[in-house]
Formats: structure tokens, C-alpha cells, sequence
């Protein structure tokens, strides 16, 4: 938690936006020079009216229901309006940082800058991250079984070495992330104090020196949010998993209402597509390009093209625009009004002293839950 308003602005910057937009719009118009037809405008202008209507109402739902999620997780210090720009902001820091590194560092510190106390900003950040993880580790077996162990779709895309490729990556990626989400699980709620054990004695190894302040930290962070997650209701646990599970489902819906819009899906095709949007997110977390640019574009016809065909390229416009794009922009609006509202400062220390603020305070929360 060493952000400053300087590192969070280089975050939020022109140079960053842009870095960001690069990869995903060269390899789309790489995609329209090959793939384009004169027919694929007419095709455009006979859309479903009603499954368009449904994608847009999807993606709303879906923020709101991240807004009630952060809003709820925050013991409602936050107001709607307040919840909105967090949304925003962390959603922008998600699209503008490798999907790899994820925006959870930015969440935090951006729900600290809301007035929200350090230890609770992380704890809360902490367990969304958990939550989210868990709904996709206890999802995707339920997809498995329903695609009957066909992990991925039949196409002339995905033959030999690419195949093979892209299932050794889904595989790693799941079980990395089944591995985090329950030595998070056990960090949070079985044994923190072995858990900090661990992170510090780690960083005496002489291979991992040089991380060593920054696996002390986490190590605090993981002993503060465990006492703060620890007293919650059973009530404050339904509603966050129950929110976690609604935001998800219709984050992964909105693929198959946007192809709806262009061709009839019957009832199972839309499982089908929901399924397969799991299966094509997971190759997307090991990106290491801002929010999967570049790769999404490129991965989405071999998941999703039996569908559409050569009119897949103008989906993969369509919903980058709405899922990605949107919120570049968005954050970029956003950023500037909040942090002229945050940053106000009601002290003279300057922002050189602000990460030693912050660690002094992990260190205080950390003794005091000892």
C-alpha cells in the first residue's frame, strides 16, 4: 500500500490509457481487413432490437449489482454516489493493468482515500477478490459437467499444438487460482498467525530478500483483514456471496446476448456460450497486457465463431467497446473530479511521507489485533 496521488495518477495517465488501447484495436483491424464483408452492415442494421436492449441492461445490472456488492461489503459507509466512482475507478484499474496484476492494490487504496480505514479497506478488498475467485473455482466444474468434458470447443482454430496449448493454460490457470482462493480462505478465517509466519520467514530466504518488505506487509494486511472478516454476521456473508454470485453471472451472460442480437440461440446454445465464456476468461488471466488487449480479440473467435462466423469480428468490436473501452473511458472522467476531492489535504505532510504513514498504520492494526 505505497501509493501516492503521483503513482495513482501514473496509474490513471494519457500514457497508460493509450498503452491500454493499442494491442485491442490493432489486432480488431487486423481482424475487419481480413474478415470484413459489404453483407456484415446489413447484417449489423437488422439487429435484435430486444438482445441488444438485453446485453445493455445486462452490463447495467451488472455495475449496479458491483455497487450494492462494495456498498454492502463496506458496511454501507459508502454512499451510491461514492460506490459508483470506487466501481469506475476499479474497473478502469482492472483495464489499464495487466490482467495478471488486477486492480485489487488500487481498490484498496482507493477505498482508504473514501475515508475507510486502512485495515478495513484491504479486508474488504480481500474478500471481494476471495468471493470472486470461489464463484469461479465452484463454477466451472458445474460448466464441465454440462459440456460433458468437452473443455473446449471444436474448431478448425484450436487444432494441435494451439489446442494443446490452450488446455495446459486453463488447467494452471484454474488451479492457481482454486489455490489461491483457499490459501486466502485458510489465511483468512483458520490460521493467520501461521500464514504471517510463513510470508516473513520467506522473505529471510536470500532468493526472496528483495521482496522482503513487501511480503511483511501483506503479511500484516492478511492479520488485519482476518480480524476484521472474523465478526461478521451470517447475514453480511449471504448477501456478499449471494451479490458476488449475481455480478458474475451476468458478467459472463452478456456475450450471449450480444450474440443473440445477430443469430437465433436456442435455450442450450445460451448455456453453451455461458459456459464457454468461462473457459475463454481463464486463458485471459494470465495476460500480461492491460485487461487482456490484444489477447481477448484474439482469442474470442476460436470460443465463440461456430456461432457467428465471419461476422464473429464485429461481436468482438461490439463487446470490447461496452466491457472494456467504456470503462477506459469512464475511469478517465471519473479520476480527475475524485482525486481533486480526495487528495485535498487537511495536513501539510507531504506525499513522500504518505507511504510511511500507511505502513506505520498497518503496523499499529496489525500489534493491536496480536
Amino acid at each position: 500500500m505505497e501509493l501516492t496521488k503521483e503513482k495513482l495518477q501514473a496509474k490513471f495517465s494519457v500514457r497508460k490509457i493509450i498503452l491500454s488501447l493499442i494491442p485491442g484495436i490493432g489486432v480488431i483491424a487486423i481482424m475487419l481487413y481480413r474478415n470484413y464483408e459489404p453483407a456484415h452492415l446489413q447484417t449489423l442494421l437488422q439487429a435484435n432490437l430486444f438482445w441488444l436492449g438485453m446485453a445493455l441492461l445486462v452490463l447495467g445490472v451488472r455495475d449496479v449489482g458491483y455497487m450494492y456488492r462494495i456498498r454492502y461489503v463496506t458496511d454501507k459507509v459508502l454512499s451510491w454516489k461514492q460506490s459508483f466512482n470506487v466501481i469506475m475507478l476499479w474497473e478502469f484499474a482492472s483495464c489499464a493493468l495487466p490482467s495478471v496484476v488486477g486492480g485489487s492494490t488500487v481498490a484498496a487504496f482507493i477505498l482508504f482515500k473514501e475515508k475507510i480505514p486502512l485495515g478495513k479497506s484491504i479486508a474488504q478488498v480481500m474478500l471481494t477478490a476471495m468471493l470472486d475467485n470461489l464463484y469461479f473455482v465452484l463454477a466451472v466444474p458445474l460448466v464441465l459437467v454440462f459440456l460433458e468434458g468437452q473443455l473446449l470447443p471444436e474448431s478448425g482454430l484450436l487444432n494441435g499444438a494451439v489446442r494443446q496449448t490452450l488446455y495446459i493454460t486453463f488447467l494452471v490457470s484454474y488451479l492457481l487460482i482454486a489455490l489461491y482462493a483457499f490459501a486466502m480462505f485458510y489465511a483468512l478465517f483458520i490460521n493467520p498467525s501461521v500464514v504471517k509466519r510463513l510470508l516473513i520467514q520467506v522473505g529471510q530466504v536470500k532468493l526472496f530478500r528483495r521482496w522482503r518488505l513487501a511480503l511483511f506487509n501483506h503479511a500484516n494486511e492478511l492479520l488485519i483483514a482476518s480480524g476484521h472478516l472474523r465478526s461478521k454476521s451470517f447475514a453480511y456473508w449471504l448477501h456478499a456471496s449471494i451479490s458476488t454470485a449475481f455480478v458474475w453471472t451476468a458478467r459472463y451472460a452478456i456475450i450471449g446476448c450480444f450474440i443473440a442480437a445477430f443469430t437465433h440461440l436456442q435455450l442450450q446454445d445460451h448455456f453453451m456460450v455461458f459456459a464457454r465464456n468461462l473457459i475463454y476468461k481463464v486463458v485471459l488471466l494470465v495476460s500480461v497486457t492491460p485487461g487482456g488487449a490484444g489477447i481477448a480479440e484474439l482469442a474470442f473467435p476460436a470460443f465463440f465463431g461456430a456461432f457467428l462466423g465471419g461476422f464473429t469480428t464485429i461481436i468482438v468490436l461490439l463487446y470490447r467497446l461496452l466491457t472494456f473501452y467504456l470503462y477506459l473511458l469512464a475511469g478517465a472522467v471519473v479520476f480527475p473530479r475524485w482525486a481533486a476531492r480526495v487528495f485535498k489535504k487537511p495536513a501539510p505532510a507531504t506525499e513522500q511521507e504518505q507511504p510511511v504513514a500507511v505502513q506505520g498504520q498497518l503496523l499499529t492494526e496489525a500489534k493491536a489485533i496480536i
